[in-house]
């Protein structure tokens, strides 16, 4: 068996699931060329016949890379396949990746069908998917909660029928890692063909077992693991790709390798987390804010003498230099734009100018700019074309007075102005702007979160507003947290105001 380990990423896919962190296809490009970069071998791309936007996001993305296959989502129905390989006609390499749901509970509440149907079913899906691409992957959808002899009669029929790959997904994360290993195992020993097949995990994190699922189905067997970048994915998350990375390159005794340039991971997470504006939490492994840190005398008295007493992991081999260059208001462009190139940023002279005059501006107020701070510099310009611009901002609060907000809004090039008061600052800023704005909006979510530490750090503020029945995102950075706040109440409205 090969002891080289397949990296299927799956963050512009099961990642972008994730309410509120849609990227638009220039945003999924940008992502998938870091992935080329750091060395995934497989890109899911999208889920082609969901929407018109996934299918253009597969398209581009299958156009913008060169050397890793591209992976489009299908169930396994005939016009889903049709469209999975209209939407990979420029890809170099492309997959397939259809299937269908093995558990009893979907067997029967939500296909209202039988076993036998099922096994029918994948075995079609998977015959029509290789009439249009050579590299088929087929799902089992909720393996971890299907019966294990029953599944291998599934995995079995597939590979017959044409499977490449065949996938077996702790869909609800279920698993516990001892059972999810004897799963793969069981399907190793006891399925006839498997060794024409490469066995797939794609676990989920709902018990905090998704790393451990996928470590414990990889020395069972898999030798292709479906992850995403910071963990990120529908409910709790996926697998985290830089866990796995560098659990296997930390435990050489495995025997197993990747692709990955580690040294890549840092910046790449970074891009994500301020792309889909999911903030990373500080003792998040391998790329959380502490993941290096020492703050007990006793640990740091053993970091100072030799650092393999604490750290087991080198921070340069995921992408953290210790010597990197400190941007202060005294930086130039080449150092701003040297951090957006180890960050996985590339922009051109127009651009940069742009971003380094906010730079300037937010160094002025800071004694030190983050890689955080930069990645929200760089998406600022998302804004720029928003039907909606904040103008100014005033507001007087203290203790034992009402807030009061003045702001000014531009509208499609027109000048409006509002005042109003309110319990607190925000609430009066965002009454002003009702006055402006007249729409029915409801405030649902309102989170604050600090990206690094001090009291002139920038905050990012994400908030969820109802309209008209939906819900929509918005997003806010500034190093003043009032101001975040209507920038975020802004970005909503300007999802759903032309």
């Amino acid at each position: 068996m090969s002891d080289r380990l397949f990296i299927f990423d799956t963050t512009l896919r099961d990642g972008e699931q994730v309410p509120g962190c849609q990227l638009n296809t220039v945003e999924k490009i940008q992502v998938a060329k870091a992935l080329e970069a750091l060395g995934v071998d497989i890109i899911e791309a999208g889920f082609p016949v969901s929407s018109p936007g996934d299918f253009k996001s597969v398209v581009e993305i299958s156009k913008a890379v060169t050397w890793p296959t591209i992976c489009a989502l299908t169930r396994a129905v005939e016009k889903d396949i049709d469209v999975a390989a209209e939407a990979l006609k420029f890809a170099k390499r492309s997959r397939i990746h259809t299937g269908i749901g093995t558990s009893d509970p979907h067997i029967k509440y939500k296909f209202n069908s039988t076993r036998e149907e099922i096994i029918e079913r994948a075995i079609a899906a998977t015959k029509y998917a290789r009439k249009f691409v050579d590299d088929v992957e087929f799902y089992c959808e909720d393996a971890g909660r299907t019966e294990n002899e029953y599944l291998a009669r599934v995995v079995e029929a597939v590979i017959k029928a044409g499977a490449t790959v065949v996938n077996i997904p702790d869909t609800t994360g279920y698993c516990l890692p001892d059972e999810y290993g004897a799963k793969i195992k069981y399907l190793m020993e006891h399925v006839d063909g498997i060794e024409k097949a490469i066995i797939s995990t794609h676990c989920h994190n709902d018990l905090g077992m998704a790393t451990a699922n996928t470590v414990q189905g990889v020395l069972n067997g898999a030798r292709q693991v479906e992850v995403t970048i910071n963990g990120i994915g529908e409910r709790a998350g996926n697998t985290s790709l830089e866990e796995i990375a560098m659990i296997f390159r930390s435990h050489k005794e495995c025997g197993i390798s990747t692709n990955i340039n580690t040294t890549k991971i840092y910046g790449i997470s970074r891009m994500v987390s301020s792309l889909m504006n999911m903030p990373i939490q500080p003792n998040k492994a391998i790329v959380g804010r502490n993941a290096f840190a020492h703050s007990s005398g006793i640990h740091q008295d053993g970091v100072l003498k030799n650092a393999q007493t604490y750290e087991i992991i080198d921070p340069k081999d995921v992408g953290i230099d210790d010597n990197a260059i400190v941007l202060t208001a005294r930086s130039g462009r080449a150092a701003l734009k040297h951090r957006l190139h180890v960050l996985g940023i590339e922009i051109n002279q127009e651009k940069l100018d742009q971003i380094y005059e906010d730079f300037l501006k937010l160094a002025d107020k800071k004694k030190e700019i983050t890689d955080d701070d930069v990645l929200v510099l760089a998406g600022a310009d998302r804004s720029m074309n928003h039907h909606i611009k904040l103008d100014y901002l005033q507001v007087t609060s203290g203790v034992g007075v009402r807030s009061v907000a003045s702001l000014g809004l531009s509208i499609a090039g027109e000048k409006f102005e509002a005042a109003s008061s309110g319990n607190g600052p925000v609430d009066a800023a965002i009454k002003a702007l009702k006055q402006i704005i007249h729409r029915q909006m409801v405030l649902k979510e309102f989170t604050i979160q600090a990206i690094s530490k001090g009291s002139d750090d920038v905050g990012k503020v994400h908030m969820q507003v109802e309209y008209d029945g939906h819900v929509y995102y918005g997003f806010g950075a500034n190093t003043d947290i009032i101001a975040a706040s209507v920038e975020a109440y802004i970005d909503a409205i300007n999802k759903f105001v032309k």
